[in-house]
């Protein structure tokens, strides 16, 4: 194993990373899940709510696998093949008709926290089916929605789905200007919107826009009753192949700079991806001056990253 490691942007100590080779030497017979929560319990890995961080753990073990790290160690049992289940699409999400106008004939909009089972997995067919991107588990903390409006027989208009921060990304940490110590304890305050998607039927002037504006006032309380982490900034990616983020700007996110087309786990493989464009918004008006604020060096929460 090498000298130097890191965890959800918090460098481990030589202590934790020997602990995360005794376990995984001496307990060979765990699945991966196994292993994660073990480990997670053991090094006290858990999020502000109290929550094990199960899904970044698993994760962090299969790319020290994947790059070698792990090679001396015995094989890692998987509980089911590696990669993302298949989204079972059918009816649900078929097409409907067109909506077409201007967003003030559709007003008020609803901005619904999707909380059963149900509509999970309607979100989860609307992404893969409609999202260039396709729908993948998210990584780490998560909040899904759903954009209606109930006055229309088919009310739901968009998807969103809010998940957490990348752990480094150069033109967002230069407009923040925050030092790694307060990069580490506050990035659980930044927020990332990770899937936005107006359903393909609907042709609603001026919506996008409006739905940023609904969501931003909307995330800050939400995130906080489930995470127990005050959120002070929102992030994006935007495929300028794609999109010129036109709504994003409309609803006065900063665009701040474009990423290298790194994924956020490449530290262990080399994925080429193309450079997004960085869009942040503020939720409050000093966010800048809170993230910016490291505690004492002798205190840093480690689950808070």
């Amino acid at each position: 194993m090498p000298k130097s490691l890191s965890f959800c942007g918090q460098e481990l100590s030589s202590e934790e990373i020997q602990l995360v080779c005794e376990i995984v030497h001496d307990f060979p017979s765990l699945s991966l899940s196994e292993l994660s929560k073990t480990i997670c319990e053991l090094l006290d890995w858990r999020r502000p709510n109290g929550v094990l961080k199960n899904r970044e753990c698993y994760t962090f073990l299969q790319q020290l696998r994947l790059g070698g790290l792990l090679s001396s160690l015995p094989m890692i049992r998987a509980t089911s093949p590696r990669g993302p289940r298949a989204v079972v699409v059918n009816g649900q999400s078929d097409p409907q008709t067109s909506v077409i106008g201007t967003v003030g004939d559709f007003l008020p909009l609803e901005v619904q926290l999707i909380s059963n089972s149900a509509d999970r997995a309607l979100f989860s067919q609307y992404i893969d089916r409609y999202h260039y991107l396709g729908y993948r588990v998210p990584f780490g903390a998560q909040l899904r929605y759903f954009v209606r409006c109930c006055s229309l027989p088919e009310p739901i208009l968009a998807c969103l789905l809010f998940s957490s921060a990348a752990w480094k990304m150069a033109p967002r940490d230069r407009w923040i200007g925050w030092s790694d110590s307060a990069r580490r304890s506050n990035l659980s305050r930044v927020v990332n919107n990770s899937r936005f998607l107006i359903l393909p039927w609907i042709h609603i002037r001026e919506l996008a826009s409006k739905i940023l504006s609904l969501a931003a006032q909307r995330i800050a309380k939400d995130w906080f009753c489930f995470y127990r982490v005050q959120p002070l900034l929102l992030e994006t990616l935007v495929d300028p192949t794609r999109f010129a983020g036109t709504c994003y700007r409309a609803a006065n996110w900063i665009h701040v700079g474009t990423t290298q087309g790194r994924g956020r786990m490449d530290r262990y493989q080399d994925v080429v991806r193309n450079p997004k464009d960085i869009f942040l918004y503020p939720l409050l008006p000093n966010s800048r001056e809170l993230l910016r604020q490291a505690p004492p060096s002798h205190s840093l929460p480690r689950n808070q990253l």
